[in-house]
This record gives C-alpha cells, sequence and structure tokens, in this order.
C-alpha cells in the first residue's frame, strides 16, 4: 500500500505480525490527509461515515477539513448511527475525537454485521459474544456470529488507547456494573496520530487520559505471570515516555513533538491487548466508578497510587524499576523533589501520586463526592470484574476492595 510523502506507516505491533485482523498507525500528516489518502488507496471505500466529537464538530474546523479532504466519499457525522449508516450504505467508518466514539463505532460494526436494530437484539447478540475475560480473546472462528467486515479508521484526540481494542463496552442500568464484549474485526484497521488535532482537547481530558496510558503501563509491566521480555519493554518505554511528555504537555501545552511521542507511548502501552495480558485491580475498581460520574482517566488518578502499595509485596522488585526510571529522568526528578519527595525513602505509589498533583489532577474518591457509604456497592461490583480478578495480589473478598477504596477516601 503507498504512504503519503512524510508519512509514516506501519503495524501497530511489529513483534506482533500474525495478529488476526492487525491494526496500522499513520503519522507525519495532517488527520484529513492521511485519511482521505487511506480511504481511496488502501481500503477503496466509496460511503465513509464520520462519527465525529460533538465539541470538534461545534468549536472547530477540523471535521470540516475531514469532509473536504473526503469529498464525495462523506455520507454524514451522526453521532448515534447505526440505523443511519445502513440506511445510507456506509462501507467504512471514521472516528475523529475521543475514546467513547471509537467504542460505539466499534458498537456499530457489530450491529452494521448482525442487523441488529433494538435494544433486545443488542442483549441477544451479548450473550453470543465474549464479554471481559479470558474467552474476550477468542479468535473470531469460535464466535457464533457475523463477523464485521467493514473497515474503521480512528483519529483519536485523546490518550485512553481504547482505539486500540476490539472491546466495547457499557453500563447495565439496572446494576451499574459495566460489562464489556469484543470480536477481533470489531478493531480498527488504521489509526491516525496527528499532534495538532491533539491540542483541540481540553487539558483535563489530555491529562488524564495520559494518566490512563500511565495506568496501563503500570498494570502490565507489575503483573507477575509469566515473564515476557517483549512486553515488559514496551511498557516501561511506554511508562517513560508518556510520564515525561505529559509533563512537558503540562508546561508546554502546543508542544507538538511531546504529545506525538504521548500517543506513541500509548500504542507502546497497548501490547497487553494483543498478549492477552489483564491489568490489575486499578482498571477492575475504576470500571465501576464509571456509573459515578468519574472519567476512565480520573479513576486511575485516584486508584493507581494506592493499588501499587496495596500490591507491593508481591510485586515490589517491577516497582523499584518503575521508580528508577521516574529518578532517572531530570525532568520528572525535579518533579518528585519539588513536591517534598526523597528517591531512598519514597516508594512507586509515592512519585505517581506526586505526578498526578503536578498535572492538577484529583486524587481522592472525596473530590468526585463518593463517600465511603458507597464503598460496599463499589465493591461488590469489583469484585465480579475480569481485571479486578487478574490483579498480581488477589483481591479475594470485599474487605480488600473496601480497603483499598479506604486508601484513596479523601
Amino acid at each position: 500500500m503507498a504512504t503519503l510523502p512524510e508519512e509514516t506507516h506501519r503495524l501497530a505491533f511489529p513483534s506482533l505480525p500474525d495478529l488476526e485482523n492487525p491494526a496500522y498507525v499513520s503519522y507525519g500528516k495532517t488527520h484529513h490527509e492521511a485519511c482521505a489518502h487511506h480511504v481511496k488507496e488502501t481500503y477503496d471505500a466509496k460511503r465513509v461515515y464520520i462519527v465525529a466529537s460533538g465539541s470538534l464538530s461545534k468549536n472547530t474546523d477540523e471535521v470540516d477539513k475531514l469532509k473536504a479532504a473526503l469529498r464525495d466519499r462523506v455520507v454524514d457525522d451522526v453521532l448515534e448511527a447505526t440505523k443511519d449508516a445502513k440506511e445510507r450504505g456506509a462501507d467504512c467508518i471514521v472516528t475523529i475525537g475521543g475514546g467513547s466514539l471509537s467504542d460505539g463505532a466499534k458498537a456499530m460494526l457489530l450491529f452494521l454485521a448482525n442487523d441488529v436494530t433494538s435494544v433486545d437484539a443488542i442483549y441477544g447478540l451479548a450473550e453470543r459474544i465474549p464479554r471481559s475475560g479470558s474467552s474476550a480473546f477468542a479468535r473470531s472462528k469460535a464466535i457464533p456470529i457475523i463477523a464485521p467486515t467493514m473497515p474503521l479508521l480512528c483519529i483519536p484526540t485523546t490518550l485512553s488507547g481504547g482505539e486500540f481494542s476490539h472491546f466495547t463496552g457499557g453500563t447495565d442500568p439496572k446494576n451499574n456494573l459495566k460489562l464489556t464484549m469484543g470480536h477481533p474485526f470489531c478493531g480498527p484497521r488504521l489509526l491516525i496520530f496527528d499532534p495538532a488535532l491533539s491540542i483541540t482537547s481540553p487539558e483535563w481530558v489530555w491529562l488524564s487520559t495520559g494518566v490512563r496510558a500511565i495506568d496501563h503501563a503500570v498494570e502490565t509491566f507489575c503483573q507477575t505471570n509469566v515473564p515476557d521480555e517483549d512486553v515488559d519493554k514496551a511498557s516501561l518505554d511506554a511508562f517513560k515516555s508518556v510520564v515525561l511528555n505529559l509533563l512537558i504537555t503540562k508546561r508546554d501545552w502546543t508542544n507538538e513533538e511531546a504529545r506525538l511521542k504521548s500517543q506513541l507511548g500509548v500504542n507502546s502501552a497497548m501490547i497487553m491487548l494483543k498478549k492477552d495480558i489483564l491489568p490489575g485491580a486499578s482498571h477492575g475498581i475504576g470500571h465501576q466508578l464509571g456509573p459515578f460520574g468519574v472519567g476512565h482517566g480520573e479513576t486511575s488518578c485516584i486508584l493507581l497510587p494506592a493499588i501499587l502499595k496495596w500490591n507491593a509485596k508481591v510485586n515490589g522488585k517491577k516497582q523499584e524499576q518503575l521508580k528508577t526510571v521516574m529518578w532517572q529522568e531530570s525532568p520528572i526528578r525535579e518533579v518528585l523533589q519539588a513536591r517534598g519527595l526523597a528517591e531512598k525513602n519514597s516508594d512507586a505509589g509515592d512519585a505517581l501520586d506526586a505526578i498526578f498533583r503536578e498535572l492538577g489532577m484529583p486524587r481522592s474518591m472525596a473530590e468526585k463526592n463518593i463517600g465511603r457509604d458507597q464503598f460496599d456497592s463499589l465493591a461488590e461490583n469489583s469484585l465480579k470484574d475480569a481485571m479486578t480478578k487478574a490483579n498480581p495480589r488477589p483481591v479475594k473478598t470485599k474487605a480488600d476492595v473496601v480497603e483499598i477504596l479506604g486508601m484513596c477516601a479523601g
């Protein structure tokens, strides 16, 4: 497939060339140039359905630029769009914005392929699709539904990393329990990084989703299952890159080099999904905070330092490596020292606490108006989450979860 001048176009995970439905990444050109080129030359799509952030549509001309570049291939940019996309004969979906849009588009692929047009049909489909847990990594032939064939291209403006996943999810309003389901061909074919576009993201969104990327890297690196040098290197490199470059963008908002390095760090961190590695309790407990209005990135800001301290007895050596990485980088070390830490008598959790405070992120449940009276229900739902079950130090009881929540109650 032909690339544009000055464009980098490569496998998202070069060390894993045999993935089912492998994703590619593109960077070096504007999002609209890269998208228009690959829609035509790589995917031969004729009718493109754009799922766009409302704020990007209303407050910037970025979506208009994308439409202009795609020209007569554009169908529409309606947000809640499965039926509309089907009626308009879309043969490609492009998302531009945050992770919730790509999640929605992945669900659209499933619904379009399986003619799902009602809530009841969604529940019926979900029963046949692997949900969160080891079965979520099933190969497509083992999943008794029609596999999506429509290409999905994602242009992310945040650092959450959800675009690299073939999972989509939602919250059951009956019990506030978040469930996920996935199919290998729900994942995007191409992710386009445009650091200039990411400047349109609100500061708290960019920084908090960056912390989510840090959480991906940390919980992957700190797992105690079978050692994997490829995963360890990718997650540690991602950790260093995202921490360092988030601090840079906090001080220098329009620094496009730091933004691209952050995006590439997210790419590295998400190798966990392709290696069938589940993160731990920061993710598992964090999922249950979503229905209380806490964003994904904010859950990581609140929970991750406490999770590290709670897990230290089983993965302390790995945490020491994280700590060393932070203290070796002078821009990070300066922040830690300014926040009153000394290397010899602090740990990785202390360092991340200082960094998250430097970024201006929430650090307690109280800051998000979640009181101790809600801990029991949060704990009960957390124990059902596959990522809580995958925590390196087993989370066995409600009391374990309540103990963790108490560490970040505020």
